[in-house]
């Protein structure tokens, strides 16, 4: 090879991935590698590892150390692929281990047998490779001995991450066990004295763990000799662990316990001294006892009794959190299956504990804060999207659930997942990502630190360590691109799987549930649910058993989400109606496998729809002809109301794709189906409000509810006319025709029973006569009645054309003409007042726009109206009062004709419009709110009457809304308080009033309406 010009050898060795092509051919050129330089299979096999260059100059370091014996390991490297590849592996990989063979040049040996019981070693096999370890020293070779074959497995795919951690978990047991016995060797009689019994924690305990790891452990002892009985005996007499939480005497005791504690706490000491003392043949890792009761400040070692009283009396939530890992490891193993026996219950207790979620949740946030911000971006471990997010989210689930599903509580994590994807606890499909995600970084954790050896969980910052860790996982094109672009898919996805499942709302309401509840016999059932407000308990259990029996996922997860749902039902004016109601929403979405899955883990979906379910007919009703439509509460933004645009071009584009005018209006009817349960789903759960105002604010929600109500009938109305002129006429009617909202419709106030109050308007296209453009236009809106009409069960869309010139004996469609004609010559007040409220809402907007224009000067005189007309206004409203308040009504709570109802706040503010609106600008609006408000603005009313009338304005348009609410879409008129108990507390649910105070609510709105009345009687029918 000619110096600075790669040759052929040269590339080869590029395309091998040496980084240093230069150097690795002067190595090869060693006389030693003679054997191996042209040797094709043994260069493939370098160039399959994380580092050739480290892998190569690592084997001439190994075969240095050899000497004479060099021979024999190369050509077994030569010959053996199995020896090849584990060892150039392990090389490749980890710079500390190759250290460790040019020390220690015959433990290469350990790498030569590759039969089945050398695949998967557990502790049995561990102790025997330690057996013979006779001090410090030795322990800690023969410790980096058995490291060096678990990194080959995993460095060569034979074992996975989860058996690599499984065995450094087991091969940790085993050291342990082997620094214990050095421990007693040396102090025989500090052994004869107790029974010492260590418990692994952590990552250990889990069986999980790192190759450089702190090995977390918590100690337990007895005198030795001493039972459950002799226990039992000292407790009698006072030994009871109430010491719990004094150092001196938790370690002391009394005499014989208190020698034993002494005891095991000196060789507790001297075990942790021999694994984590440094010396020149290494350490071998530090033993943390931190996690014991009160930390670093207590005892290292406690009798079981003490242990016991500690975790009763005076635990915090994360040591329970830390107990779910606790496995006796070693010492006396019989002492420590007491001890797991002893504080299990209690770990399957803590989720009872008060805010037990939310002190989980905001450990996990004080880690996070904790992390340097140098290095947030590099955390494996702590950061966002990193193990522990998978680590909690997994463990505060196991927690919650596992108080009553027993095949949850694994110590290990992939375990854990497994078990809660099983018990529908989480989706299969989530499970299978932070599966995949979990498996990812626990790798790239293993290979950053067994580079070194080093315990560290930060992504390296150099290009070199970089790449060597991206061909460790199998990147080799680019290895550091496709390493960091797999890293960022993984952190992402365990960041929005821990978002879900670690702050999911369900969590919190199952962790306060009673887990014993689930367990009640039928009799304690029918008590339980008679207790939380059940009318009918029996059928209440019924739907229960039908929902939950089984042993489907689909069970699984209903008897996750009922016991929470029971209460949020309960919570209601009706909890038997919810049950009901779920039960069947549930029967019509049980095999639709995103149903469960959904109420399960996205947001508040659950709460919302038992609040739905359970708060009346009417948006059940609609729910249940619809049951797809639950998915609408999972959304995070499916609560907000769509635009008129949106709506009219989805319910044009329905209508476009039926075959026939009534299937058109079937699909418009579809449409505007899901809106409506969209629209008072939100209403119901307090989803409304506007920009600034709170979304509990009632008049806002109510403002909300009326554009949302007005805007869907629009389009309904738009989709209806397309079928209407479709039928007969294809795309173009002879006539421009277009649609007028009057009243509530007009006035953007529509409520849930509020009829489309409209005029239709019509103008001939160019070249047709008028006589015929008429009868079409005729025909159009005739049509569009009929086909809204047709008989369905979702709530009806009545169109009321009576407020059009001369009434019902007046023609239905008139021409814009004639239009013009009727109000020059004939309009009489009652018309100037009504087309206050006109707006065009469907048809050609050109033709709409025209005709506003044309009554504008009728609605907004100026002048105002003169006495005649003002008188006139008076003495209809009078006559309404007296004439059309239904037969023993109370005047006092009708909400629509009572005194201070809805037509006296209207009335009021159309005079102030027709007197005022010529010159007020703001006056001008269909909106009775907006109109208020500019009367005010103007100074045409005070402050207190404006807030007077427009609180009972509100008031009596919100329980209009409440009554068909409750009483749903056939329910019967909605203008007073219904007098059933359980539908009267439904509407005190909605506007706000609590269980026990509807007569408050009663009280509240008589007070209300009558401050209204005597300000209407001031301002209405007083002097002009």
């Amino acid at each position: 090879m000619v110096s600075g010009r790669p040759d052929s050898a040269f590339r080869r060795l590029l395309r091998y991935g040496f980084a240093d092509p230069a150097a690795a051919a002067r190595l090869l050129d060693e006389p030693e590698l003679a054997t191996l330089r042209t040797d094709t299979l043994f260069l493939d096999a370098l160039g399959a590892t994380a580092d050739p260059d480290l892998a190569l100059i690592g084997l001439v370091r190994l075969v240095e150390a050899l000497d004479t014996e060099a021979q024999t390991l190369l050509d077994t490297v030569r010959t053996a692929k199995p020896l090849r590849d584990r060892l150039l592996g392990v090389l490749g990989a980890s710079a500390a281990l190759a250290d460790h063979l040019a020390t220690h040049p015959h433990d290469w040996k350990a790498l030569v047998t590759y039969e089945s019981t050398d695949l998967h070693p557990g502790v049995e096999e561990f102790e025997e490779a330690l057996s013979d370890v006779v001090s410090p020293d030795t322990l800690r070779v023969a410790y980096r001995r058995a490291i060096l074959s678990i990194a080959a497995r995993d460095v060569c795919g034979t074992s996975d991450v989860a058996e690599t951690a499984a065995e450094l978990a087991d091969l940790a047991t085993a050291t342990l066990r082997a620094a214990l016995r050095l421990a007693e060797a040396e102090a025989p009689e500090d052994a004869a004295l107790c029974r010492l019994a260590v418990i692994a924690m952590g990552k250990c305990g889990g069986h999980e763990l790192n190759y450089v790891s702190d090995v977390d452990v918590v100690y337990v002892a007895e005198p030795a000799g001493g039972g459950p009985a002799d226990r039992e005996a000292r407790e009698a007499r006072g030994a009871d662990g109430t010491n719990a939480t004094n150092g001196a005497k938790g370690a002391g005791g009394g005499d014989a316990e208190g020698e034993a504690l002494r005891a095991a706490t000196r060789l507790a000491a001297h075990m942790m001294r021999i694994c984590s003392d440094s010396t020149p043949e290494g350490t071998i890792w530090p033993v943390d006892a931190n996690l014991r009761p009160e930390g670093r400040n207590g005892p290292l070692v406690r009798t079981l009794s003490s242990h016991v009283a500690y975790y009763q009396r005076w635990a915090k939530t994360w040591e329970f959190q830390a107990l779910l890992k606790a496995r006796p490891v070693a010492g006396d193993l019989a002492l420590g299956a007491e001890y797991v026996e002893a504080v299990a219950p209690m770990v399957w207790q803590a989720a009872d504990r008060e805010n037990f979620v939310t002190d989980t949740q905001q450990m996990r946030r004080r880690v996070v804060a904790s992390i340097p911000a140098a290095q947030l971006d590099r955390e494996l471990k702590l950061g966002p999207g990193g193990l522990r997010d998978v680590e909690f989210a997994v463990q505060l689930l196991q927690l919650v659930h596992g108080r009553g599903d027993p095949t949850l509580r694994s110590s290990t994590t992939l375990d854990a997942l497994d078990a809660l994807a099983a018990g529908g606890y989480v989706g299969r499909q989530d499970a299978a990502s932070l599966d995949s995600a979990y498996r990812f970084l626990r790798t790239m954790e293993h290979r950053i630190q067994l580079y070194q050896m080093r315990r560290t969980h930060l992504m390296p910052s150099s290009d070199a360590d970089q790449r060597r860790l991206g061909r460790s996982l199998g990147y080799r094109s680019e290895p550091v691109a496709e390493l960091h672009k797999a890293w960022r898919r993984h952190a992402a996805a365990v960041r929005r799987l821990h978002e879900k499942l670690f702050y999911r709302p369900l969590l919190d309401a199952v962790a306060q549930l009673d887990v014993g509840e689930a367990r009640l016999s039928p009799k304690a059932a029918v008590q339980r649910l008679e207790a939380l407000g059940y009318a009918d308990p029996g059928a209440a259990l019924r739907h229960l058993e039908a929902l939950a029996s089984g042993v489907s996922r689909k069970a699984a997860i209903q008897r996750t989400l009922l016991p929470v749902l029971l209460g949020w039902f309960a919570d209601s004016a009706d909890p038997d109606a919810g049950l009901l109601g779920f039960r069947k929403v549930s029967d019509a979405l049980g095999k639709t496998p995103w149903y469960l899955r959904l109420l399960r883990d996205e947001g508040a979906a659950a709460e919302n729809l038992a609040r739905v379910l359970s708060a009346g007919r009417y948006a059940p009703d609609l729910l249940l002809r619809a049951p797809e439509a639950v998915a609408i509460l999972g959304d995070e933004h499916g609560l907000r109301p769509r635009s008129r645009t949106a709506l009219v071009q989805e319910t044009l584009s329905a209508v476009g794709r039926a075959g026939d005018a009534e299937q058109a209006v079937v699909a418009a009817r579809g449409v505007r189906r899901r809106e409506l349960f969209r629209t008072a789903a939100a209403d119901l759960i307090g989803a409304y409000g506007t920009e600034g105002a709170a979304p509990q604010d009632p008049a806002a929600s109510l403002d909300r509810v009326g554009d949302a109500l007005t805007d869907l009938n629009s389009a309904t109305l738009s989709g209806a006319l397309r079928a209407a002129v479709g039928a007969q006429w294809g795309d173009e009617l002879p006539a421009r025709f277009t649609v007028i909202g009057l009243g509530r419709f007009g006035g953007h106030e529509m409520g849930y029973g509020s009829d489309a109050d409209v005029l239709f308007v019509h103008e001939p296209r160019d070249g047709i006569d008028e006589q015929e453009a008429g009868k079409a236009a005729f025909a159009v809106a005739t049509e569009m009645r009929r086909l809204l009409q047709l008989p369905t069960a979702d709530p009806p869309l009545v169109i009321d054309a009576d407020l059009r010139p001369e009434g019902k004996s007046g023609a239905l469609v008139r021409s814009l003409s004639s239009y013009a004609a009727y109000y020059r010559r004939w309009s009489l007040v009652w018309e100037s007042q009504a087309l206050l409220r006109a707006q065009y809402v469907a048809g050609d907007e050109d033709l709409g726009a025209r005709f506003l224009a044309l009554v504008d000067p009728l609605r907004y005189p100026v002048g105002g109206p003169d006495d005649d007309a003002v008188r006139e206004i008076r003495r209809l409203k009078a006559r309404m009062e007296s004439e059309r308040l239904p037969r023993g009504a109370d005047p006092t709570t009708h909400m629509k004709l009572g005194r201070g109802g809805l037509t006296d706040v209207e009335w009021t503010v159309q005079l102030l419009q027709l007197r005022h609106g010529a010159e007020v600008a703001g006056l001008r609006t269909t909106r009775t709110r907006a109109a208020l408000a500019a009367a005010l603005a103007a100074g045409l009313l005070g402050q207190e009457d404006a807030r007077v009338l427009d609180e009972a304005w509100v008031l009596a348009s919100r329980l209009r809304n409440a009554v068909t609410l409750v009483r749903g879409v056939r329910g019967r008129p909605a203008d007073t308080f219904p007098s059933e108990s359980r539908e009267l507390a439904g509407v005190g649910r909605y506007l706000g009033y609590g269980p026990g105070h509807v007569g408050e609510m009663l009280d509240d709105s008589r007070r209300v309406t009558r401050r209204a009345r005597l300000v209407v009687e001031r301002l209405f029918y007083g002097a002009a």
